[in-house]
């Protein structure tokens, strides 16, 4: 089982009036590496995988400890929990290497966007997204 690791710059922005990151910016982060991972690590150059479009059905985050502003990015881990007929749910571990900061997952339907409605996940994503498979998180916070 791999991971997939983001490095995600911090931009003074995104700080809130009690000097840590805002809960809502985190929800970008989590996009920044989600896109990362499904689009430019997508098998094949000219692979048509991931590229017809995906929605966002659900996310649950655990905020663990706040994340103030610096210079150095943030890490981000992603890994695959769930692969269905047409979803697929992408955990996350944002931290550095001793903080654990947050704990997240997202829910994500690929989609025809001619059509306008949900796709079923194809044999090439679902080659790719076995290569990321875990059942849990396991770092310590």
């Amino acid at each position: 089982m791999a991971r997939h690791i983001y490095s995600c710059p911090l931009r003074w922005s995104d700080m809130d009036a009690f000097g840590h990151v805002n809960n809502v910016v985190f929800l970008r982060y989590l996009e920044e590496a989600r896109i990362d991972f499904m689009f430019r690590l997508a098998p094949g150059d000219g692979s048509p995988s991931f590229s017809g479009g995906s929605v966002v059905a659900r996310h649950e985050i655990d905020y663990l400890r706040p994340l103030v502003h610096r210079h150095e990015p943030v890490t981000i881990e992603s890994w695959v929990t769930k692969i269905g007929a047409a979803s697929l749910t992408i955990a996350y571990e944002i931290k550095d290497p001793e903080v654990t900061y947050v704990r997240a997952s997202t829910v994500v339907v690929p989609f025809d966007l001619e059509a306008q409605r949900p796709r079923r996940i194809s044999e090439e994503e679902r080659r790719f997204l076995q290569e990321y498979v875990d059942d849990g998180m396991t770092s310590a916070a």
